[in-house]
């Protein structure tokens, strides 16, 4: 029961940082995560990004369009495949994650705490 109240307080303290990030940026963390995760591959299906995120399909498609449409993230037909679709962030997602600064965020101190701050 004991880990059972520490995830509790876990999901209380993302929650909040989350409230937060989209306080202050307009993201929400899974938008956050998949600008993050563009930037690091420079391009991606929308399934290698669900995968990369532990999301549904679904939801990684809501994700994606969430960020294409507040201009983040642009979409391309593949090249051998004109079927599939992949992802990269156009140069306003770039800015957007270089003004990130989780520093200025304000974060639980549970959180805190796992990240040695």
């Amino acid at each position: 029961m004991d880990k059972l109240c520490r995830i509790r307080d876990l999901q209380r303290a993302i929650n909040q940082f989350e409230a937060n990030l989209e306080k202050l940026h307009g993201i929400c963390m899974n938008e956050g995560m998949a600008l993050c995760s563009l930037s690091k591959a420079g391009r991606l299906s929308c399934g290698e990004l669900g995968e990369m995120l532990g999301l549904t399909p679904s939801n990684t498609s809501k994700v994606l369009r969430s960020v294409e449409n507040k201009g983040f993230v642009s979409r391309e037909l593949g090249t051998k495949d004109k079927r599939q679709m992949y992802f990269s962030l156009t140069e306003r997602g770039r800015q957007l994650l270089a003004s990130v600064n989780c520093k200025a965020i304000e974060t639980p101190e549970i959180l805190k705490t796992l990240f040695g701050e």
